[in-house]
């Protein structure tokens, strides 16, 4: 299956209740030969009008810290876990993310990822139950960074703090930059490699 298959079918998707009131999926966007995903956890208002990942405040918030660290949008690969938006943004349901986790399963396995970095709480409780790491709360181990071995490589795994968290409290904002800078290496390393 190509990335463009996998799409469409996200697109015609009907698995869970959430297809009945969005006006687009949105399957995830950028670089599938970067080896680096950023995940969150579903498209909020602006990303369902547009069928685009992280392009409300959130999505403003995430592309000044890729600037400040040195790296275009357009060369990592940005999804969520769940392709629909929940009304009123509430947080996928389990049996959403059951459901609507077999597109990220796929999308990894086209990807091949070196580096996925988590976004907020829901990306990083499915990412960490997948590679079986030990999960903790997002205050504990924002920044870190952990080291899975899968098939055929070793995959960086970051959990981050959602964007959305620092535009809501200012000093979260902080730790999130100083978050990101920690990490700008692991990241431009990753970039390199595959130029």
């Amino acid at each position: 299956m190509r990335i463009e298959e996998l799409e469409k079918e996200i697109h015609l998707c009907k698995r869970c209740g959430l297809y009945k009131n969005r006006k687009n999926a949105v399957p995830g966007e950028g670089n599938i030969f970067s080896r680096i995903i950023l995940i969150g956890e579903a498209p909020g208002y602006h990303e369902d009008l547009q069928g685009r990942p992280f392009v409300g405040a959130a999505g403003k918030f995430l592309d000044e810290l890729l600037r400040i660290v040195g790296i275009k949008r357009e060369n990592v690969y940005i999804t969520n876990v769940v392709k629909c938006r929940p009304p009123n943004n509430r947080e996928p349901t389990d049996q959403e993310i059951k459901l609507c986790s077999k597109f990220l399963e796929k999308q990894i396995t086209l990807i091949k990822p070196k580096l996925i970095i988590t976004l907020g709480n829901v990306a990083k409780n499915y990412i960490f139950k997948k590679f079986k790491l030990k999960n903790e709360p997002i205050s504990k181990i924002h920044g870190k960074v952990y080291k899975v071995v899968s098939i055929d490589s070793v995959i960086t795994i970051i959990p981050m703090y959602h964007p959305a968290a620092g535009l809501y409290d200012p000093k979260r904002k902080d730790v999130i930059l100083k978050d990101w800078l920690n990490v700008r290496d692991i990241i431009k390393s990753i970039i390199e490699e595959n130029v």
